[in-house]
């Protein structure tokens, strides 16, 4: 591609999948300075001249959240007061997106909080994948591409033996995603169906469908400190399926006690996306797959006005 009318820019919470897609469009990284006084305050400039430049901003929101999130918002205000053109922002994994809605009196609406700093800071449009729920696309005021990393995860587990499995949803909000899934594989499916009781912990009841004598394939969007997966593990193999559970998920967030639950000895292998900077995790049979190409895609069309659809799957 030609770079002469866009640059690209990484924050600090994943520049190696940011120079992966550089690579993919043969397109160099803009150089940008991030730094941290001693008080703690972050510090950015933007080392190159971006006046009428379109800009496509990278900065998931990996841990540090919130330091990222801020320093997200300090790049896209210095792009603004530079004269960018279009700040088109990359986030691969939105945060605070499990926080779309109230669940209990007197709570906020986090996601909705995060769409309207970035919208008001000055971004032009945002790019993610698999949001945890749909309708945070409506939280936005600007152009919104939800892609998804179905069709990558659906590609490696395709080279597999899928002669017995069978697609499961672990709550019924995870059950159109799965159902996609499942058509993408030509498999069935079966639901299980939880309850949250407090934050990162899960119970689950009952499972509608057959996964007796079957492999199953588990599809998330994220696995966080795998509390939830565990659960669904016990529960599929008590309901007699296959002690070789494969899991996917687009987001792999793994916080603390993640790599302790995921060494459970049903699960034979966990596909994960570099959606976040990933880890090894001993004893875990953890597959990262990348991102990259298909950002870098979105990145063409979205510069030179062509239609994404053909890129989406969900």
């Amino acid at each position: 591609m030609r770079s002469d009318t866009f640059r690209l820019y990484s924050g600090s919470s994943h520049p190696a999948l940011a120079e992966q897609v550089a690579h993919h469009l043969n397109v160099p990284l803009g150089k940008v300075e991030l730094s941290r006084f001693k008080s703690g305050e972050l510090y950015t400039q933007f080392k190159d001249s971006v006046r009428g430049d379109d800009i496509y901003l990278f900065q998931t929101f990996s841990p540090p959240i919130n330091d990222h999130f801020v320093e997200l918002l300090l790049m896209i205000d210095a792009l603004k007061r530079s004269s960018a053109g279009r700040i088109n922002v990359i986030i691969p994994y939105f945060g605070y997106g499990r926080q779309e809605k109230q669940g209990g009196a007197r709570e906020p609406i986090s996601a909705k909080v995060v769409a309207d700093v970035v919208t008001t800071v000055g971004a032009d449009r945002v790019i993610t994948l698999d949001l945890h729920a749909a309708a945070i696309q409506g939280f936005f005021n600007i152009p919104l591409d939800h892609l998804s990393a179905l069709s990558i995860l659906a590609e490696e587990v395709k080279k597999m033996d899928l002669s017995d499995a069978v697609i499961v949803s672990p709550d019924a909000g995870r059950a159109k995603t799965a159902e996609k899934f499942a058509v993408l594989l030509d498999l069935p499916m079966a639901i299980m169906h939880k309850g949250r009781p407090r934050h990162n912990e899960a119970v689950i009841t009952h499972l509608i469908g057959d996964v007796k004598g079957k492999t199953p394939i588990v599809i998330e969007d994220i696995i966080d400190t795998g509390g939830t997966i565990a659960q669904v593990v016990d529960n599929l193999i008590a309901m007699g399926a296959k002690q070789n559970v494969v899991l996917c998920a687009t987001h792999g967030v793994f916080s603390s006690p993640a790599e302790e639950r995921l060494k459970h000895p049903a699960i034979s292998k966990l596909i994960v996306t570099d959606t976040l900077p990933v880890k090894t995790m001993a004893d875990v049979p953890l597959k990262v797959l990348t991102i990259a190409p298909l950002l870098a895609e979105a990145i063409g069309r979205v510069h030179y006005n062509l239609a994404l659809s053909s890129i989406y799957t969900i």
